[in-house]
């Protein structure tokens, strides 16, 4: 197909995903005139706008092209400049088994998650999205795992959704176990950064504290974060090595592991070793949220409303019971690393 031809299809739904994410933009900066914060992120308003417009009127068929087109690409294009946010360094004065620590507090959260979903009779890519999200950072994870698993939209949308109310819960409730637990203020940094979502968050629910908490908080945050680039790759392996096994007998080939992966890897191992300039991190990371936050509006455009709230009471459930998890797993490294 013509690159004109191609661009003329895409055009019309791309215009509408931009749209709706603009949309969501200004709500988030409505919510901090108001609040004084974005308690719920851009990404998240992103996918409520789309799912309502989806919900008022049917989409034009010619706009599925620019719907579909923002929902894949783009949201690959985006895990990829995500890479270039993450660097090793910045967990270098953690300590070996603080890290160590933290790995296994993410892989034991990931697999209870899980179980725990699968149990409540979440479907198998639903129930992987909540665990990634829950373990490692929220909103993130979250959309950085589901082209991998190649999630469905209404799967997407109800893992963000009721997730993002257990992460503002969550900034709420922390700090009112923390003085009335009676816990030192390096324990309780350790804990905030090892169970709330995102690095923003942490900062919400340990400023109160002091700053050491801050400090600590974020550090065990970047160490979490540094899991997703492993769990991503794990992810690509099985779901290409499934699909693989599926379709062997079609003589289809497939590319063991998806190209964004390897992009996301790249650019993280580059920003590790000093390549990427710090003037350039901050752009990358602005571009890789707003083709994110396209990517989301897309995503609600595709939702069926119905299907997301007939799985609402089951996912909230199944993400409740795996953060509390993931509160008594850390809880546990707290006190065998013997922290004070």
């Amino acid at each position: 197909m013509p690159l004109f031809h191609r661009a003329n299809l895409i055009l019309p739904g791309l215009a509408l995903t931009s749209a709706v994410a603009l949309f969501a933009y200004a709500g988030e900066r409505v919510e901090i005139g108001i609040l004084g914060g974005k308690w719920i992120e851009s990404l998240v308003l992103a996918i409520a706008l789309g799912i309502v417009v989806c919900t008022i009127k049917p989409l034009k068929p010619a706009l599925r092209p620019g719907i579909d087109f923002s929902a894949k690409i783009l949201l690959e294009i985006a895990i990829v400049l995500l890479g270039a946010s993450i660097s090793l360094s910045a967990i270098s004065g953690a300590g070996v088994w603080l890290i160590g620590g933290i790995a296994v507090v993410v892989v034991l959260s990931i697999a209870a998650t899980y179980t725990i979903g699968r149990l409540l009779g979440l479907p198998p890519k639903l129930a992987t999205l909540i665990a990634c999200g829950n373990s490692i950072c929220g909103n993130s994870a979250i959309v950085a795992v589901a082209p991998v698993i190649e999630a469905g939209s209404e799967e997407i949308a109800a893992a963000l959704a009721f997730t993002a109310v257990l992460g503002i819960a969550a900034v709420f409730l922390l700090p009112l176990l923390y003085f009335h637990a009676g816990m030192s203020v390096p324990q309780y940094g350790v804990l905030a950064g090892l169970t709330v979502y995102a690095v923003p968050q942490v900062l919400a629910a340990t400023a109160p504290v002091s700053i050491l908490a801050v400090q600590t908080g974020t550090l065990v945050k970047l160490v979490r974060v540094l899991m997703l680039g492993p769990v991503i790759f794990l992810l690509g392996v099985i779901t290409k090595t499934e699909t693989a096994g599926a379709d062997s007998r079609t003589g289809r080939r497939h590319s063991l592991v998806p190209w964004f992966i390897c992009g996301f890897l790249g650019l993280m191992a580059l920003r590790s070793f000093g390549l990427i300039p710090d003037g350039l991190v901050a752009p990358m990371a602005l571009i890789s949220n707003i083709l994110t936050v396209i990517a989301m509006a897309a995503l609600g455009l595709s939702v069926n409303i119905r299907s997301v709230a007939h799985a609402g009471g089951r996912v909230i459930t199944a993400a409740t019971l795996s953060l509390l998890t993931l509160g008594v797993i850390s809880y546990g490294l707290i006190a065998i690393l013997q922290i004070q």
